[in-house]
């Protein structure tokens, strides 16, 4: 009986660690972040870059 009890018990300490998955998912979060504000970074500065110019030439 005590052989069942550990077998069960080592079960379910496997089934409830899931500290590299949970460091996965916040990696692939973290990467998506980071090319949506690349993205956004790139985008506004070209955008900034066509502004000033105008604005510039205006003067």
């Amino acid at each position: 009986m005590k052989f069942f009890t550990k077998i069960q018990a080592a079960v379910n300490s496997l089934r409830t660690e899931d500290d590299g998955a949970t460091a996965v998912e916040y990696g692939l979060m973290v990467s998506l972040i980071a090319v949506v504000i690349i993205t956004a970074v790139a985008l506004i500065g070209t955008n900034l870059d066509t502004m000033f110019t105008g604005v510039a030439n205006n003067l």
